[in-house]
């Protein structure tokens, strides 16, 4: 799953500041008011994810060793997650962490404590770049319903490469106080304080360019093994660390020949039979791996044995090479001798998990007699007749007390068996999309269509079920760029996005099924962006990056016309009454444009607004004509309502990122508008029932998500619902309790 930024590196090692929150998770919580004057204490919002069904990926998966039941998730953007057994549902645990926290929703790793059953650790940030910011620990003694913070002076990178290998998080073995960081730039941090505050600690090897530093922590028994991902592949270079006193560290001798040049992705100690078993692959993945093995090391007597299932670099049945590395391992804590690997970024074969029961001599697929049932989230069949075992297989567990019960993620869901034959989504409660779109349509049977990143559109005929028809298909999009319904036939709806099989298509039922454009701009293979269809559904407006003009079609599709007057980039918005108009913002200059005469040309209306900013939205509000609303993140909310030829401030609002419009309050002649950003104080999400004279906000502190700038949508058809993008825990939707 993929946020919002792209990744790399930039961090300074030192000592911590600590900082205190308490989080209380929950459905139900009263808004707090951020300040006085234009903003109201809010009324009882009930918060809930509208169901997908992941569509994220999850990139840890850890069970609690000493407690039947309790287990914890990690994902790159999504935050973490804790299992509950009794109502088969994973509960999130980080959704307090608000707007000026978004990097903290990455999840670098976590941490349980085998002997305190309650206490939980995770180390969050999802960036190594400049602009983002330092890591952080949080710490819980009971499970992750409150929280503590500890500030750090690195930086982390839970959405970066190798963000699926081990746990670089580790409490330690001899002593519970006593905590190991893993960091990627900065070597390893140690705390002593159970996470309350973290020093440098001792370590042999240097970090290097590849943003690695150390993959994995492990105990085996009283001593930890630390993973090293950057050595560069000189012959003798160790990938393998251990202590045994903490005071030093030192490389593993004989490490096996040809680990050099690979990266050790996870490890899992039995103590049984005290063997440490390695996943390695040529690239710290998820991507870009295409060699990879499995060793075990004897830890009473350092003695190696290569244990590889299957070597990459064979025949696959298409003809081309077999190419993948290793991600996952578990041990089965009841059983000796067996254990669990996945192959990784095996795309010709498909992935999958290897179990064997005598301690790696032989090995049996468990893909080939699996039996797969998605019935509980159809996406997954990807708008085919079956569905994947998976792919990027980097988290893998196995049940301490349950050894038929074994659980691997993907890319977009977590699968799980409990007789090694019958696997399903494990899923439930764990939503991890990054929403660009939203519409909520004033009829039919669905209230609302999503766009996402990775899982392109969804039909949501209900909000607590996944959708029964999957993802839109005809074509399957990986991302979705645009979705537009026109507003006078709002049977007709229009999406595009980035596909292998063409980037447009339209509906005729709402968004129930599509079919695919006839044709396409050139531009759109490569730079596929917003789309927009007017009023009544004749015309259709399409945008392809600043470095392309516009296109125009009146045929659904079927041909293609360049505007050359229509500002490059923008995102064209229709009038929802008059057909003949288009507007659209042009961020370069500040200016807005507008179109009389359905989009074929475009002028230049009111000018000298903010320039240069990347978060803006211009949107029209529902059954009015020339009434628009531009979002500002530098420069608050303004008003026009004369189509785009002026524009007023509107003063009650300070930061505006998003807005949209649902049903009237009662008695209230104009839409309900929803605002994502600050009225006086923090950015929060609010609702104005007088034409954004007065705002309420309407989330709390434990209902935050991050980032939610993407999109806003109120209901036209219940008045006080909204839905809420976010970028990692899917649409949210709310209503007053």
């Amino acid at each position: 799953m993929r946020a919002f930024h792209l990744s790399r590196r930039a961090a300074l090692a030192g000592t911590a500041a600590t900082a205190a929150v308490a989080a209380l998770p929950g459905l139900r919580g009263r808004a707090e008011a951020a300040g006085s004057g234009g903003e109201a204490a809010g009324p009882v919002y009930r918060w809930r994810n509208v169901v997908q069904g992941g569509t994220g990926f999850v990139t840890g998966i850890l069970f609690h060793p000493s407690r039947r039941g309790l287990a914890y998730a990690r994902t790159d953007i999504g935050g973490a997650y804790r299992w509950d057994d009794r109502t088969d549902r994973w509960v999130p645990l980080t959704d307090h962490l608000g707007w000026d926290d978004w990097n903290l929703l990455g999840v670098e790793a976590l941490a349980v404590d085998p002997t305190h059953p309650d206490r939980l650790y995770l180390a969050l940030g999802a960036y190594t770049q400049s602009w983002a910011g330092n890591g952080a620990v949080l710490r819980s003694e009971d499970r992750g319903a409150t929280w503590k913070r500890t500030d750090l002076t690195v930086k982390l990178g839970g959405n970066e490469d190798g963000r699926g290998t081990g746990e670089r998080l580790l409490v330690d073995p001899r002593d519970s106080d006593t905590l190991w960081l893993g960091t990627r730039h900065d070597g390893l941090l140690k705390s002593t304080d159970r996470g309350a505050s973290w020093r440098p600690a001792s370590f042999p090897a240097a970090p290097g360019a590849t943003g690695q530093g150390v993959t994995f922590l492990v105990a085996a028994g009283r001593t930890v093994y630390a993973g090293w991902g950057d050595s560069d592949g000189t012959a003798g270079r160790p990938h393998l660390y251990r202590t045994s006193g903490g005071a030093t560290w030192e490389a593993v001798p004989g490490q096996p020949a040809g680990t050099a040049a690979k990266v050790p992705i996870r490890a899992a100690y039995d103590r049984h039979t005290q063997e440490l078993y390695v996943t390695y692959a040529n690239a710290p993945g998820p991507n870009g791996q295409s060699d990879g093995s499995v060793h075990k090391l004897r830890t009473a007597d350092g003695k190696w044995t290569e244990v590889t299932p299957v070597k990459p670099g064979g025949t696959s049945t298409d003809g081309s090479v077999d190419s993948f590395g290793y991600g996952g391992v578990a041990v089965d804590a009841r059983r000796p001798g067996t254990v669990v690997v996945s192959t990784n970024n095996r795309w010709a074969e498909t992935d999958t998990v290897f179990r064997s029961t005598n301690g790696g001599r032989t090995w049996t697929s468990l893909k080939d007699r699996a039996v797969l049932d998605v019935s509980e989230t159809p996406y997954l069949k990807w708008g085919t007749d079956k569905p994947k075992f998976g792919w990027w297989l980097q988290a893998l567990a196995l049940d301490p007390y349950d050894s038929q019960h074994v659980v691997y993620g993907t890319g977009a869901t977590l699968y799980g068996t409990r007789d090694l034959t019958h696997w399903a989504p494990q899923i439930r409660g764990l939503e991890e999309a990054s929403i660009r779109q939203l519409v909520s349509p004033p009829t039919g049977e669905a209230h609302l269509l999503s766009g996402s990143g990775d899982i392109g559109v969804m039909y949501h005929e209900r909000l607590t079920a996944s959708p029964s028809r999957g993802m839109a298909s005809n074509p399957v999009f990986a991302t979705c760029t645009g979705l537009s319904l026109a507003a006078g036939k709002p049977s007709y709806v229009v999406r595009a996005g980035w596909g292998n099989e063409g980037n447009g298509a339209f509906s005729n039922d709402g968004g129930r099924t599509w079919a695919p454009f006839g044709a396409q701009p050139a531009h759109a293979k490569d730079a596929p962006g917003p789309i927009a269809t007017n009023a009544d559904g004749s015309v259709l407006l399409w945008s392809f990056g600043a470095a392309n003009p516009g296109f125009r079609s009146t045929d659904n599709g079927a041909t293609w016309s360049e505007v050359a007057s229509f500002p490059k980039g923008a995102a064209p918005v229709a009038d929802p009454v008059d057909p003949a108009r288009f507007y659209a913002f042009d961020t370069a200059t500040g200016t807005v444009f507008a179109s009389t005469d359905s989009g074929r040309t475009f002028a230049a209306r009111a000018g000298g607004l903010s320039a240069g900013d990347s978060e803006f939205q211009l949107t029209a509000a529902p059954g009015r004509s020339g009434d628009l609303w531009l979002s500002l993140k530098g420069d608050g909310l303004h008003r026009s309502t004369d189509a785009g030829a002026t524009f007023a401030e509107v003063g009650s609002c300070r930061a505006a990122h998003t807005l949209g419009f649902g049903k009237a309050a009662r008695g209230a002649s104009y839409p309900a508008i929803y605002l994502v950003g600050a009225v006086e104080g923090a950015n929060a999400i609010h609702r104005s029932d007088d034409q954004a004279k007065t705002w309420t906000r309407i989330n709390d502190d434990q209902h935050q998500w991050g980032w939610t700038g993407a999109a806003i949508s109120g209901d036209p058809r219940v008045y006080g619902r909204v839905y809420v993008a976010t970028n990692g825990r899917g649409a949210q939707y709310g209503e007053p309790a």
